[in-house]
């Protein structure tokens, strides 16, 4: 009898070395559901060659390809020392692009992306964009939502940062079919993310000078899980005791985000939270054309559009609104250190928007995507600052 257990034990190792000795790729499956790795907090590598930045460049659908050539054509004219390696990665394809894609990232440190449009419906067909901050580790989400001047918007004086669990929550797509009619969803909540956040949160107001964390949630009803996530985030509060910690229902804080968006200063909260939250809050200054994201983990960091959306129905019309993905461009500039180059094309975004006021039809004007873009690029020309190229 024991010979027989040690038989099996033996047979079970030889079949775990195999397994991990085996070159086969992750599936898209694996990617999406892997447990994340926690690693200890170390600068971000970036790769840097003769004093320039290689960046990955993920264009995605719809309006993402026309977004991006606008970051590349005013990255020329400012000088800004970066280099694109451009990668297109098609929905339908299995894992090929988008395993380069990620080979490529953890080799620059960095990326820019536009959304990458899944097409399917089909359970088999999973969300890239998922995969990708999942396989990463980009388990934090940043958006600043601030007021435009010029801008005609629902609410004014808005200063908002939207600081997001990235990688977890009904994100997790965990779902299947119990009984025929009946499916159920999982919505993963780990004490070891929800620390991360919170703590990120915190320090985060620590350093900007911010005044108050608002942890959102639906803790009334999912107690377990949303339970765990305000635990947590009141636990970490304690060790930053000049910063005020309050906390609020989900369906409340959209009624009050809409009403006085402006009682509220640091707000974190899990995934499917902060993806209604960021788009809301857009919306009131202004809409999606306007605000960048940022995903950052211990590791790398992607820059996009803030609301991720893909804008399939206004590609190819030069109508849509370059600002987003510029700004997401100038938060990737900072992140890399490039403050003169962040500065001036920043500089250039601001006057064409709130002075100039050169304006796509979402904003309520009737510029072209590229009127917007030469107007910034004018402004880059004329400025005292511009660096020698």
């Amino acid at each position: 009898m024991a010979f027989r257990i040690l038989h099996r034990q033996n047979n079970l190792i030889k079949s775990l070395i195999c397994r991990n000795q085996s070159s086969a790729p992750l599936s898209a499956f694996e990617i999406q559901h892997k447990t994340p790795v926690i690693r200890k907090q170390t600068p971000i590598p970036v790769a840097l060659y003769g004093g320039r930045n290689a960046v990955t460049m993920l264009p995605g659908g719809g309006i993402g390809p026309e977004l991006m050539s606008y970051v590349r054509e005013v990255f020329k004219c400012a000088g800004a020392p970066v280099d694109f390696e451009v990668i297109d990665i098609d929905p339908t394809e299995e894992t090929k692009q988008f395993e380069y894609a990620l080979t490529s990232i953890k080799r620059n440190g960095v990326a820019i992306k536009g959304n990458i449009e899944t097409k399917s419906e089909t359970t088999g067909v999973l969300s890239r964009n998922v995969a990708i901050r999942n396989e990463l580790d980009l388990y934090i989400n940043v958006v600043h939502c601030k007021s435009f001047p010029g801008v005609p918007a629902r609410q004014s004086n808005v200063d908002v940062m939207i600081i997001r669990q990235n990688t977890e929550g009904e994100y997790a797509m965990l779902e299947h079919e119990s009984v025929h009619g009946v499916v159920e969803s999982m919505k993963v909540v780990t004490e070891s993310n929800s620390e991360r956040v919170a703590r990120y949160a915190f320090e985060f107001a620590k350093r900007h000078g911010r005044k108050k964390v608002t942890t959102i949630h639906k803790a009334n009803i999912m107690k377990i899980s949303d339970g765990l996530f305000l635990d947590t985030a009141k636990r970490v509060a304690l060790e930053y005791p000049e910063i005020e910690h309050n906390d609020m229902i989900i369906d409340n804080c959209c009624m009050q985000l809409v009403s006085s968006p402006q009682q509220f200063d640091v707000m974190m909260m899990t995934n499917l939270y902060g993806s209604v939250v960021s788009n809301v809050a857009c919306g009131l200054i202004g809409g999606a054309g306007l605000l960048s994201g940022r995903n950052y983990g211990d590791h790398y960091a992607i820059f996009e559009p803030g609301t991720r959306n893909t804008g399939t129905a206004i590609a190819g019309k030069n109508i849509a609104n370059p600002i987003a993905m510029l700004s997401a461009s100038v938060d990737m500039l900072e992140h890399l250190g490039h403050q003169l180059h962040a500065d001036l094309i920043r500089g250039a975004m601001s006057k064409t928007i709130s002075e100039d006021r050169i304006h796509t039809p979402d904003l309520g004007g009737t510029a072209k995507s590229t009127d917007v873009v030469q107007r910034i690029i004018d402004h880059i020309y004329k400025s005292d600052i511009r660096p020698c190229i």
